[in-house]
């Protein structure tokens, strides 16, 4: 079981840019999947973004495609967002979470979500 340490949130102006960051301990991360996921107040969790255990093989929802990027780095057990062009609508914890990919889509294993990372985009 991987645990799970988000960061990198932070108060920006809608437009902006931010580079939020997961940072995995423990066994055999560059055999997982991984996922960005984000939940604002008063709604449910959402998914943003997915890769595959390599790298090689990404998916997003339509509100982050050409806007936010992930990526992951095996060698430092990380995976990235980079998340551009950013508006007030993108504010929520932001939560990184291993998972399996499957035929292009990412699917969470279900493990802790940790404290997640905030992201406030102000107007």
């Amino acid at each position: 079981q991987l645990q799970l340490v988000a960061s990198g949130g932070g108060l920006v102006q809608a437009g902006g840019s931010l580079r939020l960051s997961c940072a995995a301990s423990g066994r055999a991360f560059s055999n997982y999947a991984m996922g960005w996921f984000r939940q604002a107040p008063g709604k449910e969790r959402e998914f943003v973004a997915g890769i595959s255990s390599s790298g090689g093989s990404t998916s997003s929802t339509d509100s982050a495609k050409g806007r936010f990027t992930i990526s992951r780095d095996n060698a430092k057990n990380a995976v990235y967002l980079q998340m551009n062009s950013l508006k007030p609508e993108d504010t929520a914890v932001y939560y990184c979470i291993a998972g399996t990919y499957i035929a292009g889509s990412f699917y969470s294993n279900g493990g802790d979500w940790g404290q997640g990372t905030q992201v406030t985009v102000s107007s």
